[in-house]
């Protein structure tokens, strides 16, 4: 088969590779029929190399067509069409029990501390491959599924696979009063679905983002969005009555603008030896924090935080004055994206798109086309927002044309 791999600091190539195949009872092997790149692949391209091997498969934002089952999964069967949440739980143990299915004991990575294995994430995360290629091996898969329809498009269902649920539970996280405000630091697919989730609940909406495309596409959907400016800050807390909103949802992560100190120490850090390079990483502070500042900075006396973008070090500098002072709460963490799923499927069958998901995708191209989508995604070239892969598809085929529409 075709698939994405991985093969060195913002180099990746699409590979003929060996077919995935049952390897446990418990598997089973879905034709990836579409699939993302999410704003945490960019991680991979550009940081986490030190974490991965020349050849890895990357991607976590997959749905298909089951086309095996191994002997023991009992809910599945071929032909079924499902999407794949990127966290791989099993459903039963103390943690998923609780909703926590990042948090599975059973797929937990002991090696490095980490939670729940993911697809296509590097070895902190299991280093299982991912679903940025024509076929995927599920691991667990009577619960690691979302069962869905056949007759709504794949981009009605594809974002349950981690950035909708994502966007969820941060808005949920963030427990924005009744009417309350909310304000998104990132307009990238997440703090895209964020903004919309905070609307369709009756919130007033502020948004920042550097990029006009994003901004463009936020007020489409009733959100007033700034650009990012040293001024943006105090002009947020004007806008919410002096004292700023009630809740703020960093959407961005360990990349944000305006850390140029910190930037170059992760770029520094890419081109160390391996077993370095991951030392350093872990016990660093190698987050560019800007984002997560003004959130701080921004958010009124006793409102919330919550965190949906990527961190990565454990050596962050935070104001802890300015937190306990202020008494702000926060909440992050990996998505739990089945303890979300049955919310959210009502919102993405519903005709009148109340979360907008029919308008996110700005390319969606074949997935030989995914080393250059990576690039113009990172340097938000095109008005890149969001791209889909569709494997097994080639720009020439009319099928495939057909299905842009």
């Amino acid at each position: 088969m075709k698939a994405l791999t991985w093969q060195g600091k913002r180099r990746v190539t699409v590979e003929s590779v060996a077919d995935p195949v049952i390897e446990h009872p418990t598997d089973a092997i879905i034709r990836v029929t579409s699939t993302a790149i999410c704003g945490s692949d960019l991680h991979l391209y550009e940081l986490f190399g030190p974490f991965l091997d020349a050849g890895d498969i990357l991607g976590h934002e997959a749905m298909g067509v089951v086309t095996e089952v191994g002997s023991e999964v009992r809910t599945l069967k071929v032909g079924d069409r499902v999407v794949i949440p990127f966290n791989i739980a099993c459903g039963h143990c103390f943690m998923c029990e609780r909703g926590l299915q990042s948090q599975c004991e059973t797929t937990q990575v002991r090696e490095y501390g980490s939670g729940a294995a993911l697809f296509g994430y590097t070895k902190l995360y299991g280093q299982v491959p991912g679903g940025q290629a024509e076929y995927l091996r599920v691991p667990l898969a009577d619960h690691n599924h979302i069962r869905i329809r056949d007759d709504l498009p794949d981009d009605r269902y594809l974002f349950l696979s981690d950035i909708l649920p994502t966007a969820w539970q941060a808005v949920e996280y963030a427990e924005v009063p009744e009417k309350g405000s909310l304000v998104v630091m990132g307009l990238g697919p997440v703090g895209q679905f964020v903004s919309r989730i905070g609307v369709q609940r009756g919130y007033r909406v502020l948004a920042v983002d550097p990029e006009a495309p994003r901004r463009e596409m936020a007020e489409r959907h009733g959100v007033l969005a700034r650009d990012l400016t040293k001024e943006v800050v105090p002009e947020l807390r004007d806008l919410t009555d002096g004292r700023g909103p009630d809740a703020v949802v960093d959407a961005v992560g360990l990349e944000a603008h305006g850390s140029p100190a910190v930037a170059v120490a992760q770029s520094a850090v890419g081109m160390l030896p391996d077993a370095l390079a991951q030392k350093l990483m872990d016990a660093a502070g190698i987050d560019r924090l800007a984002s997560l500042h003004a959130s701080i900075d921004v958010v009124r006396r006793g409102g919330t935080v919550s965190i949906s973008g990527v961190y990565a070090g454990d050596a962050d500098i935070l104001p802890m004055k300015t937190l306990f002072d202020k008494q702000i709460s926060l909440r992050m963490g990996q998505c739990n994206v089945k303890r979300w799923v049955d919310q959210l499927i009502p919102l993405v069958e519903d005709a009148a798109d109340p979360l907008g998901v029919t308008d996110l995708v700005t390319h969606h191209a074949p997935l030989d086309d995914a080393p250059a989508l990576y690039e113009k995604f990172q340097k938000k070239q095109d008005g890149c927002i969001k791209v889909v892969l569709r494997p097994g598809a080639v720009a020439s085929d009319p099928a495939f044309a057909e299905r842009q529409g």
